[in-house]
């Protein structure tokens, strides 16, 4: 028995040691054909090609070369890693240029890998935290929560550019269409027939993201979106620190009048959001409001479709889980905020003329009429303020 039991032990010895010496022979801890990143990868490669060339390297990231410096400073810190006596670890630089890479293009994470001699996972991984960081780095700085002052000056551009007054902001919701996530059922299948989760923007008269809630299911409506959101649940709370009643500029007699928020027919009407009236068999009064109305309305859409066609990632179905589609999305959202109050070379906004046209989505229409007396007075002041003292040269007549 014992002899047999000294067999067994020695049998595993033997094993054990096998395994080891097995463990030992292997020779490499990266794959051999990553092992050639910092010669051929293209980071090491054609990004120092373009750095001689400004468009060129905009092109490439979005960002042009100061703006990158200025993300390596304010981003580094968060993504550096150490480097191991087995591997050396990947710059802060070169992981900032994976994921700027791939929210450029929506690229897959195979395809890059492939271009910058990284793995796979690893592209999956840089793309998240990478992403995250970008977004905790930047938020204070280009995304603040505004205070009573902001909404203001928000207030004032709006007036100014867009000739409609007391406007705190534009908003609506975006369908980011991204692959069904497992055992969801259908929670992000929306009415277009694609999987998606939503983001919610009020963007201000320049352009700029204010406010985003990111997250919301395909499926759900956007007053649904709107109720369930952060910025929604403010709202309903008073707690967005809006300013209080003004007059409208010229029409002391009608009193001071609340500031709105503008949004399309999805949305409920409520004292302090606007939407336009029921499109059937409007007077002249109501078409004159509707089409101010979706002039500043149409600001946000206009603001995803820069998002849009700066960002690549947008035009193709997101393959990543929702949570890591919410970091791509915040982070394309600040960037956008980041690039458009640093850039040389951006194009200010021009205020549209006489002879614009009005941009109505045809969007489902919410229950309007259980909205508050409050609130149809409201809209009613709007509208025939726009009509009367508050009217514009080039606005319809009839």
């Amino acid at each position: 028995m014992d002899h047999t039991l000294g067999s067994l032990l020695y049998i595993a010895a033997v094993h054990s040691l096998n395994k080891r010496r097995a463990r030992r022979r292997r020779s490499f801890w990266v794959q051999k054909g990553l092992q050639t990143r910092q010669v051929e990868g293209e980071f090491h490669r054609l990004i120092s090609e373009l750095r001689f060339g400004d468009a060129r390297f905009q092109r490439y990231f979005r960002v042009d070369k100061t703006e990158f410096a200025a993300l390596v400073n304010r981003v580094g810190p968060r993504i550096s890693r150490m480097d191991t006596t087995y591997r050396r670890a990947i710059g802060p630089a070169e992981r900032l240029a994976v994921c700027l890479r791939y929210l450029a293009t929506g690229d897959s994470f195979r395809t890059i890998a492939r271009s910058y001699r990284v793995g796979h996972s690893t592209v999956c991984s840089i793309v998240a935290e990478v992403s995250r960081a970008i977004w905790d780095c930047l938020v204070e700085d280009y995304m603040p929560v505004p205070s009573t002052e902001d909404w203001r000056a928000i207030s004032a551009d709006f007036s100014h550019r867009w000739n409609f007054p007391n406007c705190l902001g534009s908003v609506d919701g975006k369908h980011v269409v991204i692959q069904s996530p497992k055992n969801s059922g259908s929670l992000y299948h929306n009415d277009q027939g694609t999987f998606s989760i939503v983001l919610l923007a009020v963007v201000d008269a320049k352009y700029c993201f204010r406010i985003i809630d990111v997250g919301g299911y395909g499926r759900t409506s956007e007053g649904g979106t709107l109720a369930n959101s952060t910025f929604g649940q403010a709202l309903i709370n008073g707690t967005l620190q809006i300013p209080e009643d003004a007059l409208l500029p010229g029409a002391e007699h009608l009193g001071p009048q609340p500031h709105v928020f503008v949004a399309d027919e999805a949305f409920p009407l409520r004292r302090d959001l606007m939407r336009p009236f029921p499109a059937a068999n409007l007077c002249p009064r109501k078409r004159v409001f509707n089409f101010r109305l979706s002039r500043a309305r149409r600001i946000v859409e206009n603001t995803f479709g820069i998002l849009s066609s700066q960002w690549g990632m947008y035009r193709r179905v997101i393959g990543m889980s929702p949570e890591n589609v919410e970091a791509c999305v915040k982070a394309t959202c600040i960037l956008h905020n980041f690039i458009r109050r640093n850039s040389r070379t951006r194009r200010e906004p021009v205020p549209a003329s006489e002879g614009e046209g009005s941009v109505m989505q045809g969007l489902r229409r919410s229950a309007s009429h259980n909205a508050p007396r409050e609130a149809i007075r409201v809209r009613e002041v709007y509208a025939s303020y726009l009509s009367a003292e508050g009217a514009v040269a080039w606005q319809p007549t009839e």
